[in-house]
């Protein structure tokens, strides 16, 4: 009897998430996030989940027998930081994979140390670059690409029968990257574009460009930027009493966006992951369930949402760190077949779409990953 006290802990262990299952060699996963930084607000909530999700795949009985366990790091939104981290993520601490950063700054920054040493990477930053500029072999990501989100808003527009807008972006690599999208699609999507202004991520002022905007008297508005900067533009449409309804990107369906650009906010438009209006999904969508669960466990399990509410970028991790487990459970650790087997994910039902990855994409996820979402009355209003 005495004998069988220690499997019973073990099975509880196992049953609760709490530690290493059957105190078999744990796997590492690099987590690297802006904790401290001027994304924070993004990468704090992103690294509870990763806990989260760690939690619950060690609870089913980990990769085969064996617990993950997370090596987690602030990168502090600073590419310099986020390369000295990736390389002691490497050298040092030995991990098999690595989740994050947060930002496209920090993921292009770290990219070459990843692509170098070849360990597989599924970052969560928004921007194009870290798996369109080769070499992205080793990297991955899991929020839409923004070419995807950019066909999102602007598939929108034409459906509005809106052809003149104007853009206004910020200068740091995400926004010049959504500049880049922009302009490139807005042909194909029978969309002129009367004005372009940028701003730096840090202004706390773009009444001067939007003056400029105002003059151009475009039939829409598109905001390219992540964080506190896209409620100060939104602030500044509203006091220059400008008519054209302002879109916002991806980055921005975040109640901390309502919060920060209050009655400015009203009404304004962006492309979103499902997760923002989970409840007006039908029963028939594969993600509604998916989502449903996270929701529980976010909310109701772990109480996250009473400091950080869900927002889009909730379910990346989640997606991400999924993805590598499946694999991982697949091909074992292998750094060569661990990639491969990444790369060959077909159908992965996530929180923020469903994932199918190629060699040529290893984002996997199109338009229908997407809605378009508008704020009514403090509220995540689904349009389509």
């Amino acid at each position: 009897m005495k004998k069988m006290l220690p499997v019973a802990v073990s099975m509880l262990i196992l049953m609760l998430g709490w530690g290493p299952v059957w105190g078999a060699d744990p796997i590492k996963l690099g987590a690297f996030f802006d904790l401290t930084g001027a994304s924070s607000a993004i990468g704090t909530p992103t690294k509870l989940v990763a806990e989260m999700v760690v939690k619950k795949i060690n609870g089913e009985g980990g990769i085969n027998g064996r617990p993950l366990e997370l090596v987690i790091a602030d990168d502090e939104g600073d590419p310099t930081k986020a390369a000295i981290i990736a390389k002691k993520f490497i050298e040092s601490d030995k991990v098999v994979a690595i989740i994050g950063p947060t930002r496209t700054d920090t993921g292009m920054a770290s990219k070459p140390i990843i692509e170098q040493n070849k360990v597989p990477t599924f970052m969560c930053v928004g921007g194009d670059p870290p798996i369109t500029v080769k070499p992205f072999h080793w990297t991955f990501k899991s929020p839409q690409r923004t070419s995807v989100a950019v066909k999102k808003t602007y598939d929108y527009l034409k459906k509005k029968g809106i052809q003149k807008i104007a853009i206004i972006t910020s200068a740091d690599g995400f926004g010049r990257d959504g500049k880049n999208w922009l302009d490139k699609l807005a042909p194909d999507s029978g969309l002129k574009i009367i004005s372009s202004e940028s701003f730096q991520a840090t202004d706390s002022d773009m009444t001067a460009q939007l003056v400029k905007i105002k003059a151009a008297n475009p039939e829409a508005i598109i905001c390219w930027t992540i964080g506190k900067a896209g409620s100060i533009v939104a602030k500044n449409v509203k006091q220059l009493a400008i008519k054209a309804p302002l879109y916002q990107c991806h980055g921005l369906p975040d109640p901390i966006y309502i919060k920060l650009a209050g009655d400015a906010s009203e009404g304004n438009i962006m492309p979103s992951t499902k997760l923002m209006v989970a409840g007006a999904l039908p029963d028939s969508d594969p993600q509604k369930k998916v989502i449903q669960d996270f929701v529980r466990l976010y909310q109701d399990v772990y109480k996250y949402d009473t400091q950080f509410p869900i927002n889009t970028h909730s379910g990346y991790a989640w997606d991400a760190i999924y993805i590598v487990a499946n694999a991982m459970k697949k091909a074992g650790t292998n750094n060569e077949k661990l990639r491969d087997a990444i790369e060959a994910t077909k159908g992965y039902v996530g929180v923020s779409g469903i994932y199918n990855l190629t060699a040529e994409d290893h984002n996997g996820l199109g338009t229908d990953s997407m809605v378009m979402v508008q704020i009514s009355g403090g509220q995540w209003k689904k349009l389509d």
